[in-house]
């Protein structure tokens, strides 16, 4: 049974690929996939681009040429829901794109053919992500500069969003979450990719579970914060996380 581990970015991912036993490097749809083995798991990993279609079509070939039997997505994201800040672990309970409107002829956020707004990720899935982020954030000390994070890091379960924006702006971001609250979406952070992957698992019938971590407050300084973490915290994390899920598995 193949685990197929989704990012949106190389640094996120760095550290798996120079683990991965067995490593085929392979080329399909313009990406690169690599097979192989961790802690003794078939495995392929990729890069899914940013965005929704660049993630649905690498989810795609993910599940029909590679036969991933389920899908994690471990990334970064901006942290948007109250107590969610920088060095948080998000771990998805469900996604909503929030930038789909086909309103009047369907309810905001609602996905045409659904009749939904909302996507499911995996329980069991999500279990042992939440478990791998606990032991990450309980030893983010010995990672990490101490003098990186201000607080303790913490994990969050609960509802991401995910829309074809970087939020990068204050009153972008309170404008996203009050609407989205109002309708009793209680988001906790954004992206631009999850949702995509969580819908394309749907209509295949495969797993899906989601860990993000954050990168910034989606707020007017996430583009400095974003590029800083990326480079500084986003690959160890990742791999420190992917690799204690797979020995949870």
């Amino acid at each position: 049974m193949t685990t197929a581990i989704l990012s949106a970015l190389a640094e996120e991912q760095s550290g798996l690929v120079a683990t991965l036993q067995q490593p085929q490097r392979r080329v399909h749809a313009g990406r690169v996939f690599w097979t192989g083995s961790l802690h003794g798991h078939s495995v392929v990993l990729a890069l899914s681009g940013i965005g929704k279609v660049a993630a649905a079509t690498t989810a795609t070939a993910l599940i029909e040429r590679f036969g991933a039997a389920r899908i994690v997505f471990t990334g970064v994201a901006g942290g948007v829901g109250d107590g969610v800040r920088v060095g948080d672990v998000v771990v998805a309970q469900d996604y909503v794109q929030h930038d789909m409107d086909a309103s009047p002829l369907f309810p905001r956020w609602e996905l045409p053919g659904y009749a939904r707004a909302r996507l499911a990720c995996d329980g069991a899935l999500s279990d042992l992500l939440l478990e791998a982020a606990h032991a990450c954030t309980a030893s983010a000390h010995g990672l990490f500069d101490a003098n990186f994070f201000r607080t303790a890091p913490q994990v969050h379960h609960g509802l991401m969003a995910s829309g074809d924006r970087f939020v990068s702006a204050a009153h972008e971001s309170d404008q996203l979450r009050t609407a989205l609250r109002a309708a009793g979406h209680d988001v906790l952070a954004v992206e631009m990719e999850g949702a995509a992957v969580a819908q394309v698992c749907l209509d295949y019938g495969v797993p899906f579970a989601a860990v993000r971590t954050i990168s910034d407050r989606a707020d007017d300084a996430a583009h400095a914060d974003f590029a800083l973490f990326v480079q500084t915290v986003a690959s160890r994390y990742a791999d420190h996380m992917v690799q204690a899920f797979l020995q949870r598995l």
